[in-house]
């Protein structure tokens, strides 16, 4: 909702301050559409060329984060933690058992119970891959933490890649701007022979391309670059607690403690309180009793 509030806000202020200053908006009209004709094609070309067609399909994806936020909800992050302190636990009781639910996490009753976070299939690899890692004995977990850190940081520069493109984009519209402004001059210098109102409106039309060019990049397709790069990096602290969670596993801690670890390492807005987080294990435990 705030995508849309911040929309408005750059259209209002910027065309309402020109028609606050006498500006008219008859001439930006008249050649609006030619010249994003020129621009927005050129930069949508551009951009094709620089992106393969994952990578496309994946930055048309990543432009709704503008408007819908991060996936990850407070109540997911409290859900993800309860979902590692049963696994946490099966694991300790019962590790030949803990197979079960990791091979077929869809039809694991444990999986089933958190869909939100089971419909997420990087969440659901990462935790069900580094409890088999776990069960094949490692002699330093420090080794199965350092497999963990370089698998996030190739994940995460994946999904980054959404934000990197719509940031090249922003950077080349100004020049594709001008380049539209100068094709705006050079017909205008082939109707030199006309009056000077005529003339007037013509390089008003070109300059309508720089314009354009400059308010597209750092009015909208920049700010949607910082925006994707936000939530992304937000969304993925949800995955750096599975993996705080499960380190710490690794080093035997009790299970308690291993959760105490997630919920002191989630981020502030959506960290559960001690007590609400006590109050829902409690309820697991006599669930499972």
């Amino acid at each position: 909702m705030i995508g849309f509030v911040g929309i408005a806000l750059i259209f209002v202020m910027v065309f309402g301050g020109y028609l606050a200053a006498g500006g008219k908006m008859g001439i930006i009209l008249k050649s609006l559409p030619f010249e994003f004709t020129m621009i927005g094609g050129a930069a949508a070309g551009a951009f094709v060329i620089s992106n393969d067609m994952a990578s496309i399909k994946h930055t048309v994806k990543d432009v709704k984060k503008v408007f819908k936020g991060p996936k990850w909800k407070p109540d997911d992050y409290r859900d993800l933690l309860c979902l590692l302190f049963e696994l946490i636990r099966q694991a300790r009781q019962n590790a030949v058992a803990l197979e079960e639910h990791i091979e077929s996490p869809e039809d694991s009753p444990i999986f089933q119970r958190y869909p939100n976070i089971l419909a997420d299939s990087e969440a659901i690899e990462l935790i069900c891959d580094t409890l088999r890692s776990a069960s094949m004995n490692y002699d330093d977990p420090h080794q199965v933490e350092e497999v963990l850190e370089k698998r996030m940081e190739a994940n995460l520069h994946h999904a980054l890649h959404s934000s990197h493109a719509l940031q090249s984009m922003a950077d080349g519209l100004p020049a594709l701007g001008i380049v539209a402004a100068v094709l705006g001059v050079i017909k205008t210098m082939g109707s030199i022979d006309q009056p000077p109102e005529i003339l007037g409106k013509m390089i008003g039309g070109a300059l309508v391309g720089t314009f354009l060019g400059v308010f597209l990049a750092y009015g909208l397709v920049g700010p949607f670059s910082a925006k994707v790069k936000s939530v992304t990096e937000e969304e993925a602290h949800f995955y750096q607690l599975i993996r705080e969670v499960l380190v710490a596993n690794l080093y035997n801690h009790s299970v308690n403690i291993c959760i105490e670890v997630g919920r002191q390492n989630t981020p502030g807005p959506h960290r559960p309180s001690f007590n609400d987080l006590e109050e829902a294990l409690k309820e697991l435990k006599k669930a499972a009793a």
